[in-house]
């Protein structure tokens, strides 16, 4: 676009930082944090609340309706 506006040359880019490195007992303590934070997300709703012999009550079946009729 330079050569259609008569502008300079492009200014050069420095280098990215290298990125920072974890040693290994910051990466095992958030893998462990990580963990913990997952095991106390899961609640009592997660759990399988039906017997050995499975649901033995009848499920009303629902109608299928036209949605805006």
């Amino acid at each position: 676009m330079s050569g259609l506006f008569g502008g300079g040359s492009t200014p050069s880019v420095a280098e990215a930082p290298p990125p920072p490195t974890r040693s290994d007992a910051d990466v095992q303590r958030a893998a462990l944090e990580a963990r913990q934070r997952r095991a106390s997300a899961t609640g009592r709703a997660e759990t399988i609340r039906t017997s050995p012999q499975g649901v033995t009550e009848d499920v009303p079946a629902a109608t299928k309706t036209l949605l805006g009729a």
